[in-house]
């Protein structure tokens, strides 16, 4: 890896992720080029919103490149367990997907690194269109306390019983398991 030429740009997602890998590559360069293909910067207040189709390294890179986090409510994560990355502009909702194609033959760690680094865009990824909508800005919603454990939980959350309570969902899965 000593022969890799490491942009200064990916600092501070190491930094954040914690190392260098393939997978941050991944996020990184899906990042990148959803910011050229949508004329982005990076994200302040929900203007940008992101999907992302795993719970790997490269999501990582998705949520320091773009701005997108779960506290803003524009970073969604659905477990589909693909390198996909969906990105959406809130201005025109306009968006674009953008699918990793693994190389075609097996790579060690280097080399796999060595091609995210210098092969271009459309080598590397599959630009389509959204299969979803965009979703909508993030909610603030009221919390209720569960009639079981006591604690706040937003109300969007809570599962009505059978008998009325409304509770939390950990609450509403041990009541189910009692019933069975």
């Amino acid at each position: 890896m000593a022969s890799l030429k490491i942009p200064p740009e990916l600092t501070l997602v190491v930094a954040f992720h914690g190392h260098l890998c393939p997978g941050l590559l991944i996020g990184w360069r899906a990042s990148r080029m959803a910011m050229k293909l949508l004329n982005l910067s990076r994200d302040v207040d929900e203007e940008i919103v992101a999907v992302v189709e795993n719970d790997a390294c490269g999501v990582d890179a998705i949520q320091a490149v773009l701005g997108c986090t779960f506290g803003k409510g524009n970073f969604i994560f659905r477990d589909y367990g693909k390198h996909a990355f969906t990105v959406f502009r809130h201005s025109d909702g306009r968006g674009v997907r953008l699918v990793y194609r693994s190389p075609e033959n097996a790579l060690s760690r280097d080399e796999h690194m060595g091609r995210l680094l210098t092969e271009p865009d459309e080598a590397l990824f599959d630009v389509k269109k959204p299969e979803e909508a965009i979703p909508q800005k993030a909610r603030i919603h009221d919390s209720e306390n569960c009639s079981v454990c006591g604690e706040k939980v937003m109300v969007t959350r809570l599962e009505t019983c059978a008998d009325g309570r409304k509770v939390c969902v950990p609450c509403a899965e041990k009541i189910r398991r009692m019933t069975k």
